[in-house]
């Protein structure tokens, strides 16, 4: 019989005394154990990082039974560590609420552990005694093991008070860990950003970042391997590409992962293809950032930065793309090594996250009750390449923007706000987007591809011919063999609409039909 799904189960001994499926992480938990002391490791919220830490509580538990037929069980000595383990969770809204979700969590860890500790109202000596008190008592080096460490910080990003109080008070909280080296055997923090250790962990400057390891890169998620191995019978009837389309794409400097929520749910949800880890958390955060400062959509498509964004987030300072990638909405598509630092290039990693962030972008743009209709006539538009529609249909779109997207600024000025509701438009079709397409003269604005059809959009704000440019540069001949229509869009800043439409067939092979262009 096939093993059951374990959905939403973080708990490795129910996972395998209830016999559900579990993907073998023991050979990257023993790689880490065996040559660090301080790790942390960050990725997307529901990722697998809970489970992973259960599982290695009991790798130092010393319940090697529960690891027979695994990876690790004939290659560790399962000695039994003295465990403190700490979850951020609950009300974490105010610095009161994780003063006190702090203060329970020490109690309940004093109680299984039968330690005490004389201050119990700072949480900071209080976690100091703990660990001394339980290297003496258990005369073992003790393991320290924190789960979304940084909770307290995300839930609050838009109440920006209340989460630098939280992040100071979590700075004491792991600071003292580092005057209990003597005592600790392993620390190991799991979170979905990865914070400055200066403005969280100063006092813990030997903690070592896993989480763009090539030899991590799989410590979360799935594998193509783990998808044949473990899920071949449920999935022997669906298109593997379209799964690997949907759900793959997670980079983190190693073989691409599967988001295993989304699995899960696919297979339980009989193989329908849906957004299921997308709409576990709306990134409504995300959205106000992105209108708050303009951001240039399209750029989501191709977003090159440097391992300071990669690798950091400052509350104080914060950076869109560091949250972006940090929290699972872009991923790594390519590294290069340029005037002696690493540049890392950002994309969607799936169909899943490109078709629903822009979906739920273009929410905040347009009138929600115009838009499916909207969205089902362009569909058809591009299909059938009935360019007299889109000029209608595009019309409608920016007719349908609330007016309060325009009120007190002055963003409608510039070609990139037009061309981000556009890109956000067209990319939450499910079409290839191509933002800032390069050819070997410049860029095209915007391209959508097709089956058979390519779309290239020019964008202006000023009267002039939209057509111009991508003729004198010939862009077209790079989609020599699709069936190509050039299509030039002016704006009004005034009517805050479309003033002009213009648009050619070109054939294949680059040969523009001589038909006059059509407005």
């Amino acid at each position: 019989m096939m093993k059951k799904l374990p959905i939403g189960i973080s708990t490795l001994s129910e996972i395998i005394n209830g016999d559900y499926v579990y993907i073998d992480k023991t050979q990257e938990a023993l790689a880490l154990i065996e040559n660090y002391k301080y790790a942390f490791l960050s990725r997307p919220r529901r990722f697998g990082k809970s489970l992973f830490l259960d599982t290695l509580a009991e790798i130092f538990s010393g319940n090697k039974e529960l690891f027979k037929g695994l990876y690790i069980h004939d290659k560790y000595q399962f000695n039994e560590y003295p465990l403190i383990r700490i979850s951020f969770s609950g009300d974490l809204r105010s610095p009161e609420g994780l003063h006190t979700m702090l203060m329970a969590t020490l109690r309940e860890n004093k109680k299984r552990l039968g330690v005490e500790c004389h201050d119990a109202r700072d949480f900071a000596v209080c976690l100091k005694e703990l660990i001394e008190n339980v290297h003496d008592v258990y005369q073992q080096g003790v393991v320290i093991l924190i789960d979304e460490y940084d909770k307290a910080i995300l839930d609050n990003l838009d109440q920006i008070n209340v989460a630098l109080e939280n992040r100071e008070i979590i700075k004491s909280f792991y600071s003292v860990m580092k005057d209990c080296d003597r005592y600790i055997r392993f620390v190991f923090l799991t979170g979905v950003s990865k914070f400055s250790k200066t403005s969280i962990f100063s006092g813990l400057n030997n903690l070592t970042d896993i989480s763009i390891k090539p030899m991590f890169a799989q410590i979360c998620g799935y594998s193509e391997t783990d998808l044949r191995l473990n899920f071949s019978e449920l999935l022997h009837n669906v298109d593997g590409d379209k799964i690997k389309e949907w759900y793959n794409g997670y980079n983190f400097m190693g073989e691409k992962v599967f988001n295993p929520y989304d699995i899960l749910l696919f297979i339980d949800n009989d193989c329908q293809f849906k957004s299921y880890w997308f709409e576990t958390g709306t990134p409504s955060f995300l959205v106000k950032l992105i209108r708050e400062n303009h951001y240039y959509l399209p750029n989501l498509e191709h977003l090159e930065v440097d391992s300071s964004l990669i690798n950091s987030f400052d509350i104080e300072d914060i950076s869109l793309e560091s949250i972006l990638f940090q929290s699972g909405y872009l991923t790594i598509a390519d590294v290069q090594h340029r005037r002696d630092r690493y540049l890392y290039t950002l994309t969607y990693p799936n169909k899943e996250v490109r078709l629903s962030f822009t979906d739920n972008l273009l929410n905040h743009f347009v009138d929600k009750t115009q838009k499916n209709s909207i969205l089902d006539d362009l569909y058809a538009i591009f299909h059938e390449a009935h360019l007299e529609g889109l000029e209608v249909n595009l019309k409608q779109l920016f007719a349908s923007i609330a007016y309060n997207n325009f009120t007190n600024n002055e963003i409608d000025r510039y070609e990139g706000f037009y061309a981000s509701v556009v890109y956000a438009y067209f990319a939450s079709l499910g079409f290839q987007v191509i933002a800032e397409d390069v050819t070997n003269r410049s860029r095209m604005d915007l391209t959508l591809l097709t089956a058979d059809t390519a779309y290239i959009f020019e964008f202006k704000i000023r009267d002039e011919d939209p057509l111009q440019q991508i003729k004198t540069m010939r862009y077209y001949e790079k989609y020599a063999m699709y069936q190509t229509w050039i299509i030039g869009i002016v704006f009004d800043v005034k009517t805050r609409n479309i003033t002009q439409f213009v648009y050619e067939q070109v054939e294949a092979g680059g040969q523009r039909v001589p038909n006059k262009p059509q407005s």
